[in-house]
């Protein structure tokens, strides 16, 4: 039975990246997509490519950052999805490379218990294109996943995991229940569970 559910944000939990929505041109856009893109296969280091990604954003006013961040994509089905876990008394938590800032309002609108992500740093109003926080690196999910077990007394056979990229590798070394989720191939390899349909509910019949 499962107790504990941990999902990625980006591409998972909402339909896109956050931080090229962040982006206030295409040439950027694209710029940050070739970054993202190179990590999630695992072709890139993540920290570096976090870093190299916020950088970019050096200047960008943070009540832009606000604005978008209200109004971000969620993935179809990911409210349903995390109400049935919920109604099963199976706590859902969302691991995120991405921002605070997003993941307060995806929290208030998709219902999750709990989430860990980064911040953008910012001064006098806007993003210094620096960055910090709990989900740095790539081992940074799979460290706090084996944290929120030991906390809760939940064991590997208890937690289900679900993600789409190479950052997600660490979490499913903890997870007996390890979803890839429109996932690139360097995670597939590695699931128990193969969703390619862009619906989060999907998930339901294969752990019922």
């Amino acid at each position: 039975m499962i107790k504990l559910a941990v999902f990625d944000f980006d591409s998972t939990l909402m339909d896109g990246e956050t931080l090229e929505q962040f982006a206030q041109d295409s040439v950027l856009r694209q710029k940050l997509k070739a970054i993202t893109d190179s990590a999630m296969r695992g072709e890139l280091d993540f920290f570096e490519s976090l870093t190299q990604r916020c950088a970019y954003l050096k200047g960008t006013p943070a009540s832009y950052i606000d604005e978008v961040s209200s109004k971000l994509p969620y993935m179809n089905g990911a409210k349903e999805l995390i109400a049935e876990l919920k109604s099963r008394n199976i706590k859902t938590v969302c691991f995120s490379g991405g921002f605070d800032i997003a993941l307060e309002y995806a929290k208030k609108e998709l219902g999750f218990d709990a989430y860990f992500g980064n911040f953008l740093h910012e001064k006098d109003g806007y993003l210094t294109g620096l960055v910090g926080g709990d989900m740095m690196t790539s081992d940074s999910k799979g460290t706090m996943l084996k944290k929120l077990q030991d906390i809760m007394g939940v064991t590997k056979e208890e937690t289900m995991a679900v993600g789409d990229g190479a950052n997600d590798l660490s979490m499913f070394k903890y997870a007996g229940i390890r979803v890839a989720f429109c996932a690139k191939e360097v995670l597939k390899k590695e699931a128990t569970i193969i969703i390619e349909n862009k619906d989060l509910r999907e998930i339901l019949p294969q752990i019922d």
